[in-house]
């Protein structure tokens, strides 16, 4: 089905190449998708904006061009495509997870879309949705946090770190979070870290810092987003048995280095990405319905940086880069 009121063309952001922000390309003339088997269109009113994105611009990781970059958005259903739906319809207010966000309107899988709770105000869900599942299934399931252990967070006041500090004091965990100035620091705590370190000024001392901290064990699981630049500490810093979870590549990426090296503590490492744990319609529905619900019960802070107009772009990309940003940056088409 199909609304009349559907225009021919929109506006929005395409990439042509690979490269700077140079290559975000504003356009008003590119064709508004159909949506297929299994798919719904969607008029995007919020567009998520995940370091991610960063990447297939860069070409760190590579996508067919030209393309329309984005993974999430939050909107109103305008019309479906044939097949299953699960139980979506037009007028229904999603928010979802796919390809081309960076546009008015995007043709998403009705799979990876969730109708959004009621008590949710606009623009919380596409804050949410990518960032908090992240953090939520890296400690179901990268890591199952127990309650009172000590968990170490880096970047804590990022994105995807303010999240992990939130999520892991709701459970009942104990959170070492890092960042590089006294401003970030002071948020991680705000959001539920008990201890925080300045990873710039502590750089020497870092490790033996953790374990003092931690009564010398070490900590049960790290969570860094950073990649190459905190490797070797979290390799120090995690106990016997622990888990290192690798899943970001801010600094740069992880070197080649000889397995062998995790059998001094029997370390576990991993480097999980968030849609192999909610590759399902179940696993998708179950861990939104938890996500909204630790939002609504637990009163989360969904916190957003700012929200720049989809022209923007440039701008918001180069904001993110810049490690100047704390919370969610959102577009608005």
């Amino acid at each position: 089905m199909a609304s009349t009121s559907i225009p021919k063309t929109m506006k929005g952001v395409l990439i042509e190449k690979t490269g700077g922000v140079e290559v975000l390309l504003w356009k008003e003339d590119l064709p508004v998708p159909h949506p297929k088997e299994g798919e719904v269109l969607v008029k995007n009113e919020f567009i998520g904006i995940n370091y991610i994105d960063t990447y297939f611009r860069t070409g760190l990781y590579s996508a067919p061009k030209p393309e329309i970059l984005g993974r999430e958005a939050e909107g109103t259903i305008v019309s479906t495509g044939p097949g299953n739906l699960y139980g979506l319809k037009e007028g229904d207010r999603v928010v979802w997870l796919g390809t081309s966000a960076y546009a008015e309107y995007s043709a998403v899988p009705a799979a990876k879309s969730h109708k959004i709770p009621q008590e949710l105000e606009p623009g919380v869900a596409a804050a949410a949705l990518l960032q908090g599942l992240t953090a939520l299934t890296l400690i179901r399931e990268a890591y199952l946090v127990k309650k009172g252990e000590w968990i170490l967070v880096h970047a804590a006041a990022g994105g995807v770190g303010l999240w992990l500090c939130q999520l892991l004091k709701a459970v009942g965990a104990r959170t070492i979070g890092t960042s590089s100035n006294a401003a970030k620091l002071q948020l991680a705590k705000d959001n539920g870290a008990e201890v925080v370190i300045n990873y710039k000024d502590e750089a020497e001392g870092f490790a033996a810092k953790v374990k003092e901290i931690t009564g010398g064990e070490g900590v049960a699981a790290v969570f860094d987003s950073t990649g190459k630049a905190q490797f070797e500490n979290d390799l120090e810093v995690v106990k016997r048995c622990g888990t290192v979870v690798s899943f970001g590549n801010s600094s740069g990426a992880v070197p080649p280095f000889p397995i062998a090296r995790l059998s001094a503590k029997n370390i576990k490492l991993l480097r999980p990405t968030l849609f192999n744990y909610i590759y399902t319609r179940e696993e998708f529905e179950k861990y939104c319905a938890e996500l909204f619900d630790f939002i609504i019960k637990d009163k989360l802070n969904v916190k957003i940086h700012e929200i720049y107009p989809l022209k923007d772009i440039a701008r918001a990309h180069t904001d993110i880069e810049g490690r100047g940003t704390s919370g969610k940056l959102l577009l608005k088409p």
